[in-house]
């Protein structure tokens, strides 16, 4: 016999569920084959993956993920979307430069 973490009565050893109070028991080493049955799509290297190819446009992943703390999403997002909006103003730039560059060239 075993006592209930919610409700302290005495339960057999085998329980999964405390018949006093009805809360299921789950033991650590259960939890994580839980956490490892989340769909394929919240993976972090399909995360990490999708980040780089479609940027800012893959946010809902980390947002809909279960095992994300609240914290890391609103920091995530904050530094994916600073990261997206430097490369591209970096690329407005590049692009006046180039076309700077054939101006020049079309001038001699």
């Amino acid at each position: 016999m075993k006592k209930c973490p919610f409700c302290a009565e005495e339960i057999q050893d085998e329980a999964i569920k405390c018949k006093h109070c009805g809360e299921f028991l789950f033991d650590l080493p259960n939890q994580p084959v839980a956490q490892a049955k989340l769909p394929w799509y919240f993976s972090t290297t399909f995360i990490v993956i999708a980040l780089c190819s479609v940027g800012p446009l893959a946010l809902p992943l980390i947002w809909w993920r279960p095992r994300t703390s609240l914290a890391w999403k609103v920091g995530l997002s904050i530094g994916i979307l600073a990261i997206s909006w430097a490369l591209y103003i970096v690329t407005l730039e590049s692009l006046h430069s180039i076309e700077e560059y054939y101006k020049l060239l079309e001038s001699l």
